[in-house]
């Protein structure tokens, strides 16, 4: 039986208001304005043709980190935790654009205001199904979902400018060609990227800003990535590109949005925050929530204009839909829709036509789940035969065998463990002076399930699950470095650009240290235990070390990575993670999941 989420809380706040036009002087008058439901239209007579009332419900649907999942992601990536009445959690099994699209539509139906919007990081990263054609099929997904706008994200410049030029605008991959018979039309929906210039003539690449009409609404989109792309993207990948200030950008084009009479305005910003729960129904606007949420996209949200009515943003796979303070004090509607096509939120903008703004005092926005206990969508169910089947003989070919979920949370994870130990081997491979090897865990996309599909027999690890773990195409690097870098690694880990958000490196077999959590910064790594096969690093000597050539180059914050010496550069990161598995287990004798014990963790 397929589990059913109880109803989502909505968040409606009503605020005091004096006066919205000259004409109404009084709260209780706007109250009487504002009818029970915006969206009906007054009674008029009979003959006379009937006017649309002043205010007009607009339906927002958005989500957000879709990373190209065709089909339903697996273990812990395709699930949610919901809250229940009495405080106790369930999770639920979520996601697969079959499922999203049946919710999705469902949800329009008898909305007649209906716009759906999405917050970046809609492609790259992505399963194989979708990544091993450059993304081809997660553009079809998104054209078929009816998606009317969305912001770039991160992942957008995986491949660079020009690969996200042809996603918008269409045609062939310069070096894959066509696949099939027909040329690749591109995204219905544009990309906005009001923040990512061109060094050279200093204009967004894409279009800043849309606007969605109809019958007389106007309402305003403003799409922006993080202005630290440049940090967790390749260098190739924003060669050329300069990323702007977040806040600067979107109060600039609300600016210009104004000027041509669009009052109503969205934000879309590929940057997030972290709520108090991991339930996608938690109410951080509740009593006793304390903040409710943290992290940046709270001081970016107390910084946009007011002229800007709601924030959808994405980036960090949170659920959440809670009110943050304008600069005018007044709360406004900031959303995510977690990742991997699992939730959608739907938002209810009152729009008052006769200010052309939206009425704060009747925002409603809620999460919901994408349930698997409904009819599959037939042209999602028959877009993913296609691609599956072009795909099929190169993804199901079997590179391992595990004897169980191998899962990829925590500071380290079992999976993290492995792709480490394998990219160790391959790079003793390479040069056998190699000591250790360090994996970045935004590289570990998800996990390694015992049954992923039931059609491949348990246990077997697909060339597709592979790809799903590790899409990026790196390659495995050498270098070298001194054993003072390496303890300056470790606590990058936890401060610099790492530490309001720290990213815990996954570490080979031999390297060991404590994490003590109840310290801050980069006194959170306990230098005296730092160890490499039992004995004490050495700041003096001299490390071989191999990372993703991502790492190698300084990126996700670690600056001293990219100051090694030496370097080799090996072959791919996949295939290293292939040939480890070959090597190391057998429909007999699967490998195990290692047991995460290498970083001994103090959290009091």
């Amino acid at each position: 039986m397929s589990a059913t989420p109880q109803a989502p809380r909505r968040r409606r706040r009503t605020f005091l208001i004096t006066a919205v036009t000259a004409g109404l002087a009084t709260a209780g008058a706007l109250a009487a304005a504002l009818p029970a439901s915006a969206g009906e239209a007054a009674t008029y007579k009979p003959g006379h043709h009937p006017k649309p009332s002043r205010y007009q419900d607009v339906q927002l649907l958005s989500f957000n980190d879709l990373h190209g999942n065709l089909e339903p992601p697996a273990g812990s990536s395709g699930r949610v935790t919901e809250v229940q009445a009495d405080g106790t959690t369930k999770t639920i099994d979520a996601g697969g654009v079959e499922y999203l699209a049946t919710h999705l539509r469902k949800a329009r139906e008898g909305k007649k205001y209906s716009v759906t919007a999405a917050g970046g990081d809609m492609v790259g990263a992505s399963p194989l199904i979708s990544g091993l054609f450059h993304d081809e099929p997660a553009i079809e997904a998104l054209n078929k979902l009816d998606l009317d706008v969305t912001s770039v994200g991160n992942h957008e410049f995986d491949e660079g400018a020009k690969e996200l030029g042809r996603l918008q605008n269409g045609g062939c991959h310069p070096t894959a060609g066509c696949y099939g018979d027909t040329k690749f039309k591109g995204a219905d929906f544009p990309y906005l990227a009001a923040n990512v210039l061109d060094e050279k003539t200093g204009k967004p690449i894409l279009k800043p800003y849309w606007v969605w009409k109809k019958n007389g609404v106007k309402v305003g989109f403003i799409g922006v990535t993080l202005e630290g792309t440049p940090d967790i993207v390749s260098a190739d990948g924003v060669k050329g590109l300069k990323f702007k200030d977040e806040v600067e950008t979107i109060n600039k084009y609300a600016k210009v949005l104004e000027r041509q009479g669009v009052k109503s305005v969205v934000a879309l910003i590929h940057e997030g925050g972290f709520p108090a729960s991991t339930s996608y129904n938690y109410d951080c606007d509740s009593p006793g929530a304390g903040d409710g949420i943290s992290g940046p996209i709270v001081d970016i949200a107390k910084n946009i204009t007011p002229k800007v009515d709601a924030l959808v943003t994405g980036h960090t796979h949170a659920a959440y839909a809670c009110t943050i303070n304008d600069p005018s004090g007044k709360p406004r509607m900031v959303t995510s829709a977690a990742s991997f096509g699992r939730l959608y939120t739907d938002t209810t903008l009152t729009y008052d036509r006769w200010t052309g703004d939206i009425a704060r005092t009747a925002v409603e926005s809620a999460n919901h789940v994408v349930t698997r206990d409904v009819p599959k969508a037939p042209d999602m169910t028959a877009l993913i035969s296609k691609w599956n089947t072009l795909a099929a003989p190169i993804g199901n070919r079997a590179i391992g065998y595990i004897s169980g979920d191998i899962g990829n949370t925590g500071n380290e994870s079992p999976l993290g463990d492995l792709i480490a130990d394998a990219q160790l081997a391959n790079g003793k491979e390479l040069d056998p002076e190699t000591d250790l090897a360090l994996m970045n865990p935004g590289g570990i996309r998800a996990p390694l399930t015992y049954a992923a599909k039931g059609a491949e027999g348990d246990g077997v690890v697909t060339y597709a699950e592979g790809f799903t773990v590790q899409p990026f195409a790196n390659t495995v690097n050498l270098q070298d470095f001194t054993g003072a870098q390496i303890i300056q690694v470790l606590k990058e880990q936890v401060s610099g650009a790492n530490a309001a958000a720290p990213k815990i490196l996954q570490v080979s077999a031999g390297l060991t240290y404590t994490l003590d959590l109840t310290k801050s910064g980069a006194d959170r790594v306990v230098t005296d235990s730092i160890r490499l096969g039992g004995a004490a690093i050495d700041p003096a000597a001299t490390y071989r070390v191999a990372t993703n050539s991502f790492l190698a180059g300084g990126g996700d914050g670690f600056p001293t990575l990219g100051q090694g010496t030496n370097d080799l550069v090996g072959g791919d990161d996949l295939a290293a993670l292939e040939k480890y598995l070959l090597a190391n287990s057998s429909a007999a004798a699967p490998i195990a999941p290692p047991a995460a014990d290498r970083i001994t963790v103090v959290t009091q």
